[in-house]
């Protein structure tokens, strides 16, 4: 069943970000996730993207979990919903870039969510990079650079934010992104809370801690600022 006709689904991401952001993203970008989803979940010529488990709850797992940095820049980064929802100017006021972007979480929903931020997906694995040159042209993502090399060899430097999702170590990943930040910057990983339970008294990084839809464990947003 595709996402655009899958009620339940769209009513799990519904709830889960009406209880995290007085936001609300438009039929436009919503259609747009829904269709990112089928793209990851039934094109096959790239490979086998996501397992057959995930395929039928990639709304409320995956989308869900994706837009968490979105729910973040909104509530913490003085990003306005004026600004959000009434620019008119066609030039990022960001740079962002998400490390090891697989298929595209997080890095495809957050690009749908924040027109306005100039996204880097950064990949090395071939397969990988041809699906989400594909996407992005199917779903017609402007904001959106695929580049097929490894973060430190892609040549990205001044960015505002760096994210991943579940790639390695905090501590791993934060020594991959820190060189690429700008002074003031941030740096943003999604993770199973139990892999990083060990960060909560370290006074560098800020923890958010949260739970997604039908999901029995607790999932955190790590983020720590370049000083």
């Amino acid at each position: 069943m595709s996402y655009r006709n899958n009620i339940e689904q769209q009513k799990l991401l519904a709830d889960f970000l009406s209880r995290s952001v007085h936001f609300e993203l438009s039929e436009e970008q919503l259609g747009k996730l829904y269709d990112y989803a089928d793209l990851v979940v039934e094109t096959k010529q790239f490979g086998n993207l996501i397992s057959a488990k995930d395929s039928e709850k990639f709304l409320s797992r995956h989308i869900a979990d994706s837009l968490m940095p979105y729910i973040y820049i909104v509530k913490n980064e003085g990003v306005t919903v004026s600004l959000i929802s009434h620019s008119t100017s066609h030039i990022p006021l960001l740079r962002w870039a998400d490390m090891g972007a697989g298929a595209g979480c997080p890095v495809f929903p957050l690009a749908i969510a924040m027109p306005w931020v100039q996204f880097y997906a950064v990949e090395p694995r071939h397969m990988r990079v041809e699906f989400m040159n594909y996407a992005k042209e199917k779903l017609g993502l402007k904001n959106l650079t695929v580049v097929g090399k490894r973060f430190e060899t892609s040549g990205l430097t001044d960015l505002d934010f760096i994210s991943c999702r579940a790639l390695s170590t905090f501590e791993n990943d934060w020594e991959r992104a820190q060189p690429g930040l700008k002074k003031g910057g941030k740096f943003l990983t999604l993770k199973s809370f139990n892999n990083i339970v060990h960060l909560e008294n370290d006074k560098a990084v800020n923890i958010w801690k949260y739970k997604l839809p039908n999901e029995e464990q607790d999932y955190a947003l790590v983020t720590r600022g370049n000083k």
